[in-house]
């Protein structure tokens, strides 16, 4: 894809706060999103993140009192995904997750495993001064899934698809619903951020952002 094509996708993307209901993303497309947010890169190559598409109707209008920047989203949107994290506990460097993630997945040597393990502890214990802090690590994990959420819906917007990244819920009201639902798992996962994806009503006003002087800094 050419420069100018990809720069357009980024204007043309907004937070899209209302879809509209009438208009399907095909499996097709939104298979590819996500797959998007599968392939992207995280820290120690450790995917911490779940996605949920949420299709349940009867779910999402159980989600509408506890989720207070998603009223219009939850209702109209093709897709609705929550984006979930891995827990404190299944990020430490000895937990079956991480351990599964360097032997199974990854598919490393054993000496490999051995050392890339030691490294990965001492980044969470000194590097990074996580260990034992269980909020700055739950955190540390969905700044990973963040890297997926800005691919999905960079990838969206280069398809002319829509979307809307959400955090405005309540994370412990919202959990709990999906608990009940039997759709999360609380020792293994809790939730980073929501995303909607499907196709704007409206136009939005003109992007601003500040100029690239105030934002980037060369140091030659």
């Amino acid at each position: 894809m050419k420069k100018e094509e990809i720069l357009d996708a980024y204007m043309y993307r907004h937070a899209t706060k209302e879809f509209d209901p009438n208009k399907k993303i095909s499996k097709e497309d939104m298979e590819f999103i996500l797959e998007t947010g599968r392939l992207s890169p995280s820290s120690f190559g450790f995917e911490p993140w779940k996605f949920i598409v949420l299709q349940d109707q009867r779910i999402r209008e159980k989600l509408l009192p506890v989720s207070w920047g998603a009223q219009k989203q939850l209702p109209t949107s093709s897709h609705f995904v929550i984006v979930l994290s891995r827990t404190p506990k299944e990020l430490v460097a000895d937990s079956e997750h991480i351990v599964r993630m360097m032997e199974k997945v990854q598919q490393l040597p054993e000496e490999v495993v051995k050392g890339k393990g030691s490294m990965y502890d001492k980044f969470l214990k000194e590097d990074f001064d996580l260990f034992g802090n269980e909020r700055a690590m739950f955190e540390w994990g969905c700044r990973q899934t963040y890297i997926a959420l800005g691919n999905m819906m960079t990838a969206a917007a280069q398809i002319g698809i829509d979307s809307c990244p959400i955090e405005g819920f309540d994370k412990d009201k919202v959990e709990k619903e999906l608990e009940e639902e039997g759709l999360l798992d609380k020792d293994q996962f809790g939730i980073s951020c929501m995303v909607a994806f499907g196709f704007r009503v409206k136009e939005p006003r003109d992007k601003t952002r500040q100029t690239k002087d105030q934002v980037i800094q060369w140091v030659e």
